[in-house]
């Protein structure tokens, strides 16, 4: 697939503005500390503690593990962290943490381009890896027997040798557009935080303190 700028992707995209943060209810579920080695690096985030891992899967070159809420399922869902991990694609310097986002977002443009939308959070870093942080979503899923929305916070970073995503999706009841409610999605970054890539020591078995010091 062509990769274009966010920007142009975005252009068929109706405006999104930020809303103010719903009124919260209760307290977000503590987190534990998840490190990693997925192919060149340790990769290490805060998994929240209602979230457990169903699938997890490495082939060709790319790596997948997907966590939902306790007692969902792979296959039914309504809010799904994924790490992804490409390898050796960070030695392409045409691919940046932006063109690799676009291309998540692309896909979901593709599965309803009548519903699209999507909103660049922006260039940042994570440690001293580079990355880029937006949300893209559906108001409704051509392909779903319910055509229900589905929404993403997509993090893209470029490792030393690998680009890796951390996705945050939801799922909800169809609209005419995604639910981009941006304070929302910027608070599920900070509770993947601190997102970290670490040089794998040789001989250093889990829970990889190298990482976990810093």
């Amino acid at each position: 697939m062509a990769i274009a700028g966010l920007s142009v992707l975005l252009a068929a995209a109706s405006p999104t503005r930020a809303q103010a943060p719903a009124a919260r209810t209760s307290t977000p579920p503590a987190a534990f500390t998840v490190i990693s080695p997925i192919y060149g690096q340790l990769v290490r985030f805060s998994m929240p503690s209602n979230f457990a891992v169903v699938f997890e899967n490495a082939k060709d070159g790319n790596y997948i593990r997907e966590a939902v809420l306790k007692g969902e399922t792979a296959r039914a869902w309504t809010q799904m962290i994924t790490v992804t991990g490409a390898k050796g694609l960070a030695g392409n310097r045409q691919v940046t943490p932006e063109s690799f986002a676009v291309g998540i977002a692309a896909g979901f443009k593709q599965a309803c381009p009548d519903t699209f939308d999507a909103n660049p959070l922006g260039a940042t870093r994570f440690g001293d890896r580079d990355g880029f942080v937006a949300v893209a979503g559906c108001g409704r899923v051509t392909g779903s027997a319910d055509k229900h929305s589905e929404t993403a916070l997509i993090v893209a970073v470029r490792g030393s040798a690998d680009v890796y995503t951390i996705q945050w999706a939801e799922r909800a009841p169809g609209a005419d557009k995604p639910a981009i409610d941006e304070a929302k999605w910027r608070d599920r970054l900070s509770r993947l935080n601190p997102i970290m890539f670490c040089a794998i020591v040789p001989g250093e078995a889990a829970p990889y303190p190298s990482c976990g010091k810093k």
